[in-house]
C-alpha cells in the first residue's frame, strides 16, 4: 500500500521542467499500428498509462525497444488484427484508438470496452458513428466492440452531434488510408488532437486543417515511420502553476507552449498571479491575497476541464465566493467532498460548486478519487496547514511523471511511501515510525 505524505506550508520556488503530454504520447502510439513501419517517439512520459499502451502494441505483435528515458522505437511490422488482453484494454481510456488504428491497417478491429477514471459517462457513440460513416460495421455489446469492413473504408462527410476528442482522433486514424477524402466538422480544436495529426503528416498522411472545427483528411495507399516528439503536457504544466500560486511561491515552468496554457493562464491573472510568458516557459509569482473568480469548463480553447480540480483548490483559498461549473464531465466534483475535509467550505449545485474562500486549509487524511483529483490533493497539502496523507495515489501515477520527485526539487515536504499491512493509523498520521520511503 502506497500513499503520499505532504507537511505543509512550503512556498515552491525554483523551476521545474514539464514532460510529454499523456493525451498526446498514447494515440500516437497507438498510431503507430496504422503507419505499419518503424517509428521513434521522443519526449514519451514514463507513466502508466504509456506503459499499459506499450504494453497493448506489443500485446497484438508490435515490438517496443527504450532508446533512453523518454524515447522509444516501436515496430508494428509484425501486429495481427487480434483482440488485445481485456485486462489491459480495461486499465486506459485511450485503448479505444485500437480500433480506429487497427481498421485503418487491417478493415477489423474487436476491442474490449475501456476503463479510466470514474468522472462521469464518457460514451463512445460519437466513435460509432465515424466508423459506420467510413463503411464500417460496428456491434456493440456490454463487454466488446468490434468494426469491420468487407470493401474497405471509404471517405465520407462526418458530422459529430457534440465536441470529442477521442471521437475527432479516432476518425482521424480509421480514415488516414480509407479511399477518398474525409471532412470531419465540429471536430475537436485540442492540441493533442493536432499532434496526432501532425504525427501522421510526418508519417506521409494528408491531413489538413487539425485544430479547427473541420479536419479534412485524404487517403493515402501507405504510411512510413517517422521520429516525433510528443508536445509537453499542458495539464501538468497548469497544475504546477497552481502549485505555484496555491503555495505562494515563485515557479519557472520550462518546457511549455505558453499557447496552449492561455485559458489556465487568464484565470490565475485574473485571481491576482503573475504569469508571464517567455518563448517556451512561464514564470508564476503569487505574492497577495487571492481575488475569487468565475470559472466555466469548456472544451479547447475554453478553461479545461482536467484543470477543474486543481483550480478549485485555489478558490477554497480566495478572499470572496467564486462559481466553478463542470460542463464536460458530471461526476467531476467527487473530489469536493475530500478538500471538505481540509476545512474548505464547498457546495455543489447540480453541476456548478460555489466556493467560499477560507484564510487556511489543514492538513487531513484524503483520497485521490481520479487522476487530476489527486493532482489538487497534493496542491491543497502544500498550501495546507500540517500533515496530509493521500491514499489511492494509483490515480496520479497514470498521469504525472515523477510528480513527487518534481516537487520535492522546489522546496515542497512531500513524500511516497510503503505502508505495512499492519500500522497504527492514529500514529502513522501524527509523524510516527511505522512507514517505510519508496523510491520516487
Amino acid at each position: 500500500m502506497e500513499k503520499i505524505i505532504i507537511d505543509g506550508g512550503n512556498a515552491l520556488h525554483g523551476q521545474v521542467s514539464i514532460s510529454g503530454m499523456k493525451n498526446a504520447a498514447t494515440p500516437i502510439i497507438f498510431a503507430c499500428i496504422a503507419v505499419d513501419d518503424v517509428c521513434v517517439i521522443e519526449n514519451l512520459p514514463r507513466i502508466n498509462d504509456v506503459e499499459i499502451a506499450l504494453n497493448l502494441v506489443k500485446s497484438v505483435g508490435g515490438k517496443v525497444r527504450f532508446l533512453t528515458e523518454t524515447s522509444v522505437e516501436i515496430d508494428t511490422r509484425g501486429v495481427e488484427p487480434v483482440s488485445a488482453p481485456c485486462e489491459l484494454v480495461r486499465k486506459i481510456r485511450g485503448s479505444y484508438y485500437l480500433i480506429g488504428a487497427m481498421l485503418a491497417r487491417f478493415g477489423r478491429a474487436m476491442v474490449a470496452l475501456p476503463g479510466g477514471c470514474d468522472i462521469g459517462a464518457r460514451p463512445i457513440d460519437q466513435h460509432i458513428k465515424a466508423f459506420e460513416a467510413l463503411g464500417a460495421s460496428v456491434m456493440l455489446d456490454s463487454s466488446f466492440i468490434e468494426a469491420r469492413t468487407e470493401t474497405g473504408l471509404c471517405g465520407n462527410h462526418i458530422y459529430f452531434d457534440c465536441v470529442t476528442v477521442g471521437g475527432t482522433i479516432n476518425a482521424i486514424l480509421a480514415a488516414v488510408k480509407a479511399k477518398g477524402q474525409t471532412v470531419i466538422e465540429n471536430a475537436a480544436r485540442e492540441p493533442h488532437v493536432v499532434d496526432v495529426a501532425n504525427f501522421l503528416n510526418y508519417c506521409g498522411a494528408n491531413i489538413s486543417g487539425a485544430g479547427t472545427g473541420t479536419v479534412k483528411i485524404r487517403g493515402v495507399e501507405r504510411l512510413s515511420g517517422c521520429t516525433y516528439a510528443v508536445i509537453p503536457d499542458m495539464i501538468e504544466a497548469g497544475t504546477f502553476m497552481m502549485a505555484a500560486a496555491a503555495t505562494g511561491g515563485r515557479l519557472y515552468i520550462r518546457g511549455v507552449i505558453p499557447k496552449h496554457l492561455e485559458a489556465t493562464s487568464a484565470k490565475m491573472i485574473e485571481m491576482g498571479v503573475s504569469v508571464e510568458e517567455m518563448d517556451d516557459a512561464v514564470l508564476v509569482t503569487r505574492k497577495g491575497p487571492l481575488s475569487p473568480v468565475n470559472i466555466k469548463t469548456l472544451p479547447y480553447p475554453g478553461f479545461p476541464t482536467d484543470m477543474n480540480p486543481q483550480v478549485a483548490v485555489l478558490l477554497c483559498l480566495a478572499s470572496g465566493v467564486s462559481r466553478l461549473s463542470e460542463t464536460v464531465y458530471e461526476n467531476r466534483f467527487r473530489y469536493t467532498e475530500e478538500l471538505r475535509r481540509m476545512g474548505a467550505h464547498i457546495q455543489v449545485e447540480r453541476n456548478t460548486a460555489v466556493i467560499t474562500g477560507t484564510d487556511v486549509l489543514h492538513g487531513a487524511s484524503v483520497r485521490a478519487v481520479d487522476l487530476r483529483a489527486g493532482a489538487a490533493m497534493v496542491i491543497a497539502g502544500l498550501a495546507a496547514e500540517g500533515r496530509t496523507v493521500i491514499d489511492d495515489i494509483f490515480h496520479m501515477e497514470r498521469g504525472y511523471v515523477d510528480m513527487v520527485g518534481k516537487i520535492r526539487s522546489v522546496g515542497g515536504n512531500i513524500r511516497k511511501i510503503a505502508i505495512p499491512a499492519s500500522y497504527d493509523k492514529e500514529d502513522f498520521e501524527n509523524g510516527g515510525s511505522h512507514e517505510r520511503d519508496q523510491r520516487f
